[in-house]
């Protein structure tokens, strides 16, 4: 992302701004920590409920299934009525999304549980990052790597106070209960604060809603970002679902000592996207995507070729790379979805985030799938070449001047 120049435009006055921008750490940071509540009692819930793995993975196809028709839905709402509502709906159904697990007496419930809380977390991730493009360009530089970062920090106090209440021995339910009101509590703090149609200037909206288009045109920008999002997010999720596992299986370490390998990426992934927005600012939006997505190769080749060359210090030395190369790409790529000019910035928004949401559920299965044949370090080089596609279609992230104004991505 890169500002407009100095000589062209004043400074903004962001005095007013420090509210909305507040509440949308707000928003991020209530979805990271209502999946991270979900995440660490799922042994409970499993344990509880009787299932299998199989079971328990297909059921968790659901949460998936929820998340991307809300986010199909959300983007045309959004345009219609604003963020604020679909945030407020979103929130309440994460909220009710958390807690049914802890309720649930058998596996359709259990399915119809993650149902709505993918619902909820679809909602809110659609309404989050329209109103994450809205305030950074009133902002007048880059902040969007750092609303993201906040989602990783929320998903780490989901994932701590899980920890803490489970070690003090409060049951399922309890916990599951404790973690709904803190997401309640957070969005009851964050939605007051949030910019309505009304006090967003920059952002005019018509007046006939039933106007707007509800789908943009399939441009080959359009497509670009998507594609990279799918990508370079799928990318993402071959780390969170089976680093730890390649430490094990072909590097031989025990379970405890390979769950460094998340730590380091999942680490570099949040100090990556503080760091990212004055980079930002500085050298523009394509020179992070382009020189991030060839950080991100280097790092996951290195993760490749450690088993041979330097085994596990290698190993995270190779995660904290892939995950400081990811961490800033997809915040340009979301803000340049929201800046793209089009009548529709929250449809548009939503297939985008829907292309990276897809890529993230499917990457474990891909390189599941791949490893089958060909080992799981081998299957790593996959995402490496999906870098490659980072650095090949970067340039669809730098600002036009048919985008809207103030910062563009």
């Amino acid at each position: 992302m890169s500002s407009t120049p100095a000589a062209a435009t004043a400074a903004p006055d962001r005095s007013a701004l420090w509210r909305p921008r507040v509440a949308v750490v707000g928003l991020f940071l209530l979805t990271g920590l209502a999946l991270a509540t979900w995440v660490v009692n799922i042994p409970g819930v499993q344990e509880r409920l009787g299932i299998s793995h199989g079971v328990l993975g297909g059921l968790l196809l659901l949460l998936g299934a929820g998340s991307v028709v809300a986010m199909q839905a959300s983007g045309p709402l959004v345009d219609r009525v604003g963020s604020r509502p679909v945030a407020a709906v979103g929130a309440v159904l994460l909220v009710v999304g958390v807690l049914l697990p802890g309720l649930a007496t058998a596996p359709w419930h259990l399915g119809a549980a993650l149902f709505v809380l993918g619902l909820g977390n679809g909602a809110v991730d659609v309404a989050m990052n329209e109103q994450a493009v809205v305030v950074e360009r009133a902002w007048g530089r880059p902040i969007m790597s750092s609303f993201h970062a906040f989602f990783s920090v929320g998903g780490a106090l989901g994932a701590g106070l899980g920890a803490v209440l489970q070690a003090a021995g409060l049951a399922l339910l309890p916990t599951l209960a404790v973690g709904a009101v803190v997401v309640a509590v957070l969005a009851l703090v964050s939605l007051p604060s949030v910019l309505t149609r009304s006090t967003r200037s920059a952002d005019p909206a018509p007046e006939n809603p039933a106007a707007v288009p509800t789908a943009p045109r399939p441009t080959g920008r359009l497509l670009a970002l998507a594609l990279m999002a799918f990508l370079l997010m799928l990318a993402e999720g071959t780390a969170n679902d089976w680093s730890a596992l390649q430490a094990v299986e072909d590097l031989g370490r025990s379970a405890a000592s390979a769950s460094l390998a998340y730590a380091a990426f999942a680490v570099a992934m949040t100090a990556g996207r503080f760091a990212a927005d004055p980079v930002a600012h500085r050298f523009g939006p394509v020179s992070v995507v382009r020189i991030g997505s060839a950080l991100a190769a280097v790092g996951m080749l290195v993760v490749v070729l450690s088993p041979t060359a330097g085994g596990f210090p290698l190993t995270l030395l190779g995660w904290v790379v892939f995950g400081l190369g990811l961490s800033g790409i997809v915040p340009q790529i979301f803000t340049a979805a929201g800046n793209l000019g089009v009548a529709n910035p929250g449809v548009t928004i939503s297939r985008v985030v829907s292309a990276g949401y897809v890529g993230l559920l499917a990457g474990p299965a891909v390189i599941g799938w791949l490893a089958g044949g060909v080992g799981l370090t081998t299957a790593l080089v996959l995402p490496l070449v999906f870098c490659g596609v980072g650095i090949a279609l970067a340039g669809a992230v730098a600002p036009r001047a048919a985008d809207r104004g103030g910062v563009v991505g």
